[in-house]
């Protein structure tokens, strides 16, 4: 079974590594949504897999190291696609969420990434 959280940040970046004159190349912001999905067996006991506030406190640290930043200048993040992103956000949660089977980052309402690891 899965269960899902879904989280928010505001960052800016620009992609440049994009052909001249292309928009992302330009200095601008998005509302990022991340889906944090983690599974395993449901604990007889609780009735869950895991508290979503043991998610939650899992979660935030790192995406407190993305909120309202400028995602270039993080290690990592020099190219800050939504596919460097959400490896880059991967590497830091798996630690923490041993479970974790699944991520999905919208940088817009219709355009995102899922990642299920290497």
């Amino acid at each position: 079974m899965e269960i899902f959280k879904k989280f928010t940040f505001d960052a800016a970046h620009r992609l440049p590594n994009v052909p001249a004159g292309h928009k992302c190349a330009r200095l601008h912001g998005h509302t990022y949504t991340v889906t944090v999905y983690v599974s395993g067996p449901v604990d007889e006991t609780t009735g869950w897999i895991m508290d979503f506030a043991d998610l939650t406190a899992a979660v935030k640290p790192v995406l407190d190291q993305l909120d309202h930043r400028y995602l270039n200048e993080i290690e990592g993040l020099e190219n800050s696609t939504s596919e460097n992103l959400v490896r880059w956000i991967w590497q830091r949660l798996k630690p923490r969420l041993p479970n974790l089977s699944r991520l999905v980052i919208h940088e817009t309402r219709t355009s995102g990434c899922e990642y299920r690891g290497e």
